[in-house]
């Protein structure tokens, strides 16, 4: 049995992703930080909830005790929790704004996996999937033909193209673990308002999709729903 702990599952993408992938036979561990979404979405999907909150180093480091104290081990980490930050004219942008959106979706990635890499050493086929964005690709927003070249997410947009980064680094040196990032798309959730024009099914293909593939599948790529992107 599959065991995949995810952030961020209490809701939007990360809830689908939940769902679709006990649907796929895994054991899904719910990881969120408001406890009473999370027993809630563990509840009604059939998983587990483990307390965390990404950008608190006790938090995280108790979660994976926690998962090594029930299940011992996990073969999927989904790195899915994730900030929006402010958007439109950055010259009121402060060091609190960006430290803010850095903790949770780059930091709070590095956080994590640390904590949790001797509990995916444990397992047969281990696999990392960060939850990324198109928005985070240079060549996707400068490409006037592309939804992601007319939004101005100063903060959001520089954290995904960090962590696009980082993912790669963590392929190149994590020996036997595959690690990969997912471009979820233009995907009607809180995190934009519900403004979207994909469903939260259409948003988690890719990721479900990295977190399926069979062993011996490709690592350091960037894939959305319609295929792989280039690390641009």
């Amino acid at each position: 049995m599959t065991i995949t702990f995810i952030t961020g599952a209490n809701k939007g993408l990360g809830r689908e992703t939940a769902r679709r992938l006990i649907q796929c036979g895994h054991t899904v561990l719910v990881g969120a930080r408001n406890r009473e979404q999370g027993e809630e979405t563990a509840a009604a999907l059939g998983a587990r909830y483990v307390p965390i909150d990404v950008t608190d180093d006790a938090s995280v480091a108790a979660a994976a005790a926690n998962v090594a104290g029930h299940e011992g081990r996990i073969d999927v980490l989904i790195n899915n929790a994730g900030v929006h930050g402010p958007v439109g004219d950055p010259s009121d942008l402060t060091a609190a704004d960006a430290l803010a959106v850095l903790d949770v979706n780059v930091i709070g990635v590095v956080r994590t996996t640390t904590a949790f890499l001797p509990l995916l050493r444990r397992s047969d086929d281990p696999v990392i999937v960060n939850v990324s964005s198109g928005m985070g690709s240079l060549a996707l927003t400068h490409d006037p033909d592309r939804p992601e070249s007319h939004v101005i997410a100063p903060l959001y947009t520089s954290s995904k193209a960090a962590l696009t980064m980082l993912t790669t680094q963590y392929a190149k040196a994590l020996n036997g673990i595959r690690v990969n990032a997912a471009d979820p798309g233009y995907t009607a959730t809180d995190l934009n308002g519900h403004s979207g024009p994909q469903t939260v099914a259409e948003g988690t293909d890719a990721i479900v999709a990295l977190a399926t593939e069979k062993p011996g599948s490709g690592t350091g790529r960037f894939l959305s729903r319609h295929g792989e992107i280039a690390w641009s």
